[in-house]
């Protein structure tokens, strides 16, 4: 029986690591170790990979630092849509929700769909509505406020209201934010694989969108497929990046097929599928994933992918760039 591991990721996109302080960076640092030792803990009880996924993007829904519930970006309208889902790998059940604004941890409410409900995926008031039936914690819209996620929304409003993909070098804008991804130019979404000791794989995604979407754009976040899936035959997978090039190619899923049907070990997968299949069209991010043996794999084609994994009985491994 392989090992159990857990491996996370929040965000994908452009390093400006030139303007990053050792203070900013051991925030980050820190937060990733701190949900990746969560994380170990649950497997290391003997807890299963769907709650040890389902925990750890809780608590990336938590961290303001994350682009997902707590310090979610704006809308065109400066309201907050935010996209969640888990998929367990044993059953291949699924549950997702899209566009909601009140459910205080959209990943909770992605469990629950997964759990109490005979329907995979719902959406803006129904899922909130599914949500509040299920007794999860709801909260005012302005909750999720944040004043540089609010900043962020202004930049990208005044410059032409472009909506924030671009993610090709660092701004100026970056300077005062002291993160080390531009913080206009990443992919803010969260997510978490993981193998338990029973062998069963999981996987959970979640996020606040792009800075300056159009209201009810959905992303592949919560999309089966193309930001989450798992499957104990073969990969646990979550992304993050460009989702609309995410959901054409089925990235998430895509790894698992050419695990399966075409015989690729997961980094040979992997590497396939973001180095080449998603950079043909024009598709920037990464993505993490752990197999049914243990083995993982984080590949990114952007500047840089916050990250971590650990094993149990491991001390835990974090990074942001390259």
């Amino acid at each position: 029986m392989s090992k159990p591991v857990i491996v996370i990721h929040g965000g994908a996109g452009a390093i400006t690591r030139a303007v990053m302080s050792a203070e900013k960076e051991q925030e980050f640092i820190q937060a990733l170790s701190a949900i990746v030792a969560s994380g170990q803990h649950i497997l290391a009880q003997g807890g299963s990979a769907l709650d040890a996924v389902t925990e750890a993007v809780r608590l990336l829904e938590e961290c303001p630092l994350f682009n997902a519930g707590k310090g979610a970006v704006f809308t065109n309208r400066g309201t907050h849509e935010l996209d969640a889902c888990v998929m367990d790998g044993r059953t291949l059940d699924a549950g997702a929700v899209s566009c909601v604004s009140r459910i205080r941890n959209p990943i909770l409410a992605a469990r629950a769909v997964l759990e109490s409900s005979p329907h995979v995926m719902f959406t803006a008031e129904g899922a909130e509505q599914f949500a509040q039936s299920q007794g999860l914690a709801m909260v005012p819209p302005d909750y999720f406020y944040t004043e540089a996620r609010y900043q962020q929304l202004q930049r990208a409003q005044a410059d032409e209201g472009r909506v924030v993909l671009d993610h090709d070098g660092a701004s100026e804008q970056s300077l005062s934010q002291n993160d080390p991804l531009d913080p206009d130019r990443k992919f803010g979404t969260v997510g978490a694989v993981a193998l338990d000791a029973q062998g069963n794989l999981a996987a959970a995604t979640s996020t606040g969108g792009m800075t300056n979407k159009q209201v009810g754009r959905v992303g592949d976040t919560p999309i089966i497929g193309a930001g989450c899936y798992a499957n104990n035959a073969t990969v646990a997978v979550s992304s993050t990046g460009t989702g609309e090039i995410f959901m054409r190619t089925v990235a998430a899923y895509d790894v698992s097929a050419l695990m399966e049907y075409g015989g690729l070990s997961l980094q040979q997968a992997t590497d396939k599928v973001v180095m080449e299949k998603l950079l043909a069209l024009g598709g920037s991010g990464g993505l993490i994933a752990v197999d049914r043996d243990g083995n993982i794999a984080l590949p990114f084609n952007s500047e840089g992918m916050y990250r971590g994994f650990g094993y149990v009985g491991d001390a835990a491994s974090v990074g942001i760039y390259r």
